[in-house]
């Protein structure tokens, strides 16, 4: 049985598949489903969990080296929510696009793990070191 880390069965498996330069998509709870990309859906009530807290979670057992987000989310979102996706993304190369590129990443992605968030644009698309 499994003490630490990642419990989710299905997110270990999801992690566990995704090799150098795939991507994995970490999204809010109104992100359109994408039938060919694989989902993990962990939403269970507003902001629980939210796209934060997963990134948190997965920091120690995934190796990223590039993450997307769209540029909307810089426009839309506090100050003290930009410093907190920028801590939890401290050292890793963080692009911002226009929502619509944003959208073309998906379909390319092993999976896409749905949360919770209320986050105006708090999707984040991470790349595997």
């Amino acid at each position: 049985m499994i003490k630490t880390g990642i419990l989710n069965p299905q997110i270990n498996s999801l992690i566990s598949r995704v090799r150098h330069t795939n991507t994995l998509v970490i999204a809010d709870r109104g992100f359109p489903f994408w039938p060919q990309v694989e989902t993990v859906d962990i939403a269970l009530v507003d902001d629980v969990p939210t796209v934060l807290a997963v990134l948190r979670a997965l920091r120690p057992n995934f190796q990223i080296g590039k993450a997307w987000m769209a540029l909307e989310f810089l426009q839309q979102s506090s100050p003290k929510t930009r410093a907190n996706f920028a801590g939890a993304l401290r050292g890793i190369e963080l692009k911002h696009e226009p929502h619509v590129e944003f959208k073309k990443r998906i379909p390319h992605a092993i999976g896409l793990i749905r949360t919770g968030d209320t986050t105006p644009y708090a999707n984040i698309v991470l790349e595997s070191a």
